[in-house]
């Protein structure tokens, strides 16, 4: 390959909750002596980006001013070139573009446009605690539509149950998660087309968070919601950001994507009123670097180590931790593994199992977090040699010690 998926980055004292958190309030604690950690709960990767990220902020830094600026043409042209070469959009102009400080809050102004406080909105369950914990917060009731596993393993939607949970709570919004969070599902042509023709039927508003759309894994494709008919071009708020594909959380920045000249108006007011949803400089700078042509490669080459990473745990799952099933993503670089069969064999519960893969270093995350009851979420967007190193602990010391 030509960029490194390989090396063991050092991330200590430079500023990533992953290692740096560890043993604080954010996780149960440190690993006992003689186990280092391996970072697989929060969802960020351990790999270092694109050079041309880094090459576009220094090149603007050496110039000693920052003072008031408006967006680049640069800008919205990486983003409009970038969508058509990944997604096949055709039609995208700089108007139907927007700035949001992050994917949730762009959700949270959206929402605002379409309900009012104590509205319920439908989210496919399970859900990212990120969107459980902002709709709460600013006062929404999350009606579930819960996914369910279908013969073949594939987390499906509930078509039926969708269209009468809308009917029975009067709903007239609901967020869609595109590639789905947690379970990493792609949703293919035909299953987003008979969800917006639901929303259409019954008049819903639609937000579709697509951050991890350019994580695809070899064998699947991304479809833009908005892309599958007019009436979703027209009802639906689309979410994307470079922080997700190419690790920029802590540089914060996101885009909209809003066709519907009316929705966007109500959306760009509702997300100016508090006077801080503003475009930082250099995480400008990071997308315009990030959606250079070593980006496309960066992340194509992203993609094949994520598929051989996603490959390497599912069979080694299937193979050897016997009680335990996750559905092979599609898509992210996440695992949401049901425990339920191991637990009730070893009669134990989720948080002893937890502390187990904490105590030898596999720094793994509580699925409850995100809707499941007895899952946990593991990521793996790190070296295969770490992956393999985290897996070979679980089968030695957690799940057939």
């Amino acid at each position: 390959m030509k960029y490194d998926f390989e090396s063991l980055m050092d991330r200590r004292g430079r500023d990533a909750l992953a290692v740096d958190e560890l043993g604080g309030s954010w996780s149960p604690g440190l690993p006992k002596e003689g186990f280092d950690v391996i970072p697989m709960w929060v969802a960020d990767m351990n790999f270092p980006t694109v050079p041309t990220i880094c090459e576009a902020i220094s090149e603007r830094i050496s110039h000693p001013a920052f003072g008031y600026f408006e967006p680049r043409d640069e800008y919205y042209d990486s983003i409009i070139k970038w969508q058509s070469i990944r997604n096949g959009v055709s039609d995208l102009m700089p108007e139907h573009i927007g700035y949001e400080n992050g994917v949730l809050g762009g959700m949270i102004s959206a929402m605002n446009t379409f309900c009012s406080r104590g509205d319920s909105i439908l989210v496919h369950g399970p859900i990212y605690m990120g969107f459980s914990g902002s709709l709460k917060d600013n006062g929404y009731n999350i009606v579930l539509s819960p996914l369910y596993r279908d013969e073949d393993g594939v987390w499906r939607m509930n078509f039926d149950d969708m269209e009468r949970k809308i009917i029975d709570n009067k709903i007239h919004a609901a967020l869609f998660c595109s590639p789905h969070n947690p379970t990493g599902r792609v949703w293919e042509r035909w299953e987003i087309e008979r969800a917006m023709e639901i929303y259409r039927k019954h008049d819903v508003n639609v937000v579709s968070d697509e951050i991890w759309s350019d994580i695809i894994l070899e064998g699947h494709k991304h479809i833009p919601t908005q892309s599958v008919s007019e009436d979703a071009k027209n009802r639906t708020v689309a979410l994307y950001a470079p922080s997700k594909t190419f690790n920029l959380a802590g540089l914060i920045g996101s885009y909209h994507i809003i066709y519907n000249k009316r929705l966007r108006d109500r959306v760009e007011k509702e997300s100016s009123l508090s006077h801080y949803n503003s475009m930082n400089m250099l995480s400008m700078y990071a997308l315009i670097g990030a959606y250079k042509p070593e980006g496309y490669e960066w992340v194509d080459e992203l993609r094949a180590t994520i598929t051989e990473n996603v490959n390497f745990a599912c069979d080694y799952i299937n193979e050897h931790f016997k009680g335990v099933s996750a559905a092979r993503p599609e898509g992210t670089y996440m695992v949401f593994m049901d425990c339920s069969g191991w637990l009730v064999s070893r009669g134990m519960t989720l948080d002893e199992l937890l502390r187990a893969g904490w105590d030898v270093g596999v720094a793994w995350q509580d699925g409850r977090q995100h809707g499941g009851t007895e899952h946990i979420r593991l990521n793996l967007a790190l070296p295969l040699s770490r992956v393999k190193e985290a897996f070979a602990r679980m089968d030695k010391y957690v799940f057939n010690k």
